[in-house]
């Protein structure tokens, strides 16, 4: 039998709640009904709107099944210590999206086209309202109850009963809803679908009170409290001046030339911006809906979705990445609490001591994980990623669909190993990145001794005040050095 997934209003009444059924059955663009056992063409083009299977494509067929491309540490290793960075999981579009591509449906029922893409277009549902507003979806809720039992699974002497009784666990949250509510569905996912524990009543949620999410926002939105990055960036439209100049450019021309004969709509009313919504809506209706064959996926191919993917990966890279230093320096504190954590636990370890908090678990955005990752140098290409660079970017390392997918996790393994022989290398740890061994930058090694990952990243733990570096001085101008 076919899963099916229910969607609904938040908030609405149980009578007026709007019941969206999506059944994973897909058409294929011939007509010839099939069951999709392999990812869409243009799914892994979606950048940030990029579905969590695309990373682990086997999880399509099994959402609990815990695999990984190389051994974690031997059994003479044992873990102390998991530290976590979470995106939410998948989400509706925006409110600003839904205005977008309000218009757009706009400008395509008042198409004089008789084709029949443009006829499917008409009559399709516009079904995305403002409410929405960029909220956890069920789906979304699903890839955080999974990710909660993959997790447990792969570390089970850290994700037990006792631990989670005793509240040995933090989960620490943005305020926006898609994070509190992914904070909540991982829980859920780690207590009832793996520990198996039974769902609380009334009477036991007053105890529980340790396991609800906390809400710290200079920590997981830290973005917003950076007064020099919002000023210099966040505010300042010249700093996106490769994605504007990549948007006029041939690339995008020609997307938008297609795009205009396809729907016989002027092109003087289209835009880049226009056409990267119809695009997403393509992502947002195979990520929520499970609908490859929706007819905006049909309006592209794949040479137009590595066009719009490296669009994304541009703003991405010049607002989140290595584009201005400002970017990864606001994450800063985000890096030394992770660090922080992973300090204390060694310290309880060599007292002899049960570690305080054996799993920490921060919920927060693409723009929380983009940052901190450019902060320690992964993923970082030669050369900058430039509106002129678009033929090289399939061989780039700066591909967000790739890192930071919806669900996309980082993860510090803190392990103690019995090496009395060694005892300097008795604490190690390991990354991992949406499930996978991620090497570390300095030695492209999967293992790092956790006295010479501290001795890497010194300039960091030391070095890096986001208070001074976040402060805006009186001298800028948006004209001046960024």
């Amino acid at each position: 039998m076919l899963p099916i997934y229910y969607t609904y209003r938040k908030g609405a009444p149980k009578a007026a709640q709007i019941l969206l059924i999506s059944v994973t059955w897909f058409c294929s663009a011939g007509g010839h009904d099939s069951i999709i056992t392999e990812s869409p063409k243009l799914a892994s083009y979606f950048g940030t709107k990029t579905r969590y299977e695309e990373v682990n494509p086997f999880l399509v067929s099994n959402p609990l099944l815990v695999t990984r491309k190389h051994d974690l540490l031997p059994n003479s290793c044992t873990p102390l210590q998991i530290v976590s960075v979470i995106r939410h999981g998948t989400r509706y579009p925006t409110k600003k999206q839904i205005k977008k591509l309000k218009k757009m449906y706009s400008l395509i029922q008042e198409s004089t086209s008789n084709c029949d893409l443009v006829k499917e277009l008409k009559s399709w549902n516009m079904w995305y309202e403002d409410w929405m507003d960029g909220q956890l979806v069920k789906k979304g809720e699903e890839d955080m109850k999974n990710l909660a039992y993959r997790l447990a699974s792969l570390f089970p002497s850290l994700f037990t009963s006792d631990k989670f009784h005793k509240c040995k666990m933090s989960f620490t949250t943005s305020s926006k809803h898609r994070c509190v509510d992914s904070t909540k569905a991982f829980i859920s996912g780690l207590a009832h679908t793996y520990l198996r524990l039974p769902l609380p009543t009334e009477d036991t949620l007053e105890s529980a009170a340790c396991r609800n999410p906390v809400v710290n926002d200079s920590l997981m939105r830290f973005f917003d409290h950076c007064e020099k990055f919002v000023a210099q960036v966040e505010d300042n439209d010249s700093a996106m001046h490769e994605v504007d100049k990549f948007k006029k450019g041939p690339e995008m021309k020609r997307v938008l030339h297609k795009i205009s004969d396809l729907l016989s709509v002027p092109e003087h009313e289209l835009s880049a911006d226009l056409i990267q919504v119809a695009f997403f809506t393509c992502s947002f209706e195979l990520a929520i809906n499970n609908d490859a064959n929706s007819p905006w996926c049909r309006l592209f191919d794949e040479e137009d979705a590595k066009a719009l993917e490296y669009l994304n990966d541009l703003k991405q890279y010049w607002k989140r990445g290595y584009g201005y230093d400002i970017n990864s320096r606001s994450s800063c504190n985000l890096f030394q609490h992770i660090f922080q954590h992973l300090d204390t636990a060694v310290s309880e370890s060599k007292r002899s001591q049960q570690i305080s908090t054996p799993v920490v678990m921060q919920f927060g955005h693409a723009e929380t994980l983009l940052p901190l990752l450019a902060l320690m140098g992964l993923f970082k290409d030669e050369k900058p990623l430039t509106a002129d660079n678009f033929s090289k970017h399939m061989d780039q390392k700066f591909r967000s669909g790739r890192i930071v997918p919806y669900a996309s996790n980082l993860v510090f393994v803190l392990y103690h190993c019995d090496l009395a022989e060694s005892p300097e290398e008795e604490y190690q740890v390991q990354m991992l990145l949406n499930e996978n061994l991620l090497p570390f930058p300095h030695s492209q090694e999967s293992v790092c001794l956790f006295d010479d990952l501290k001795k890497q990243y010194s300039h960091l733990l030391d070095g890096c005040h986001v208070k001074d570096e976040c402060q805006l001085t009186v001298a800028y101008t948006s004209e001046g050095e960024l």
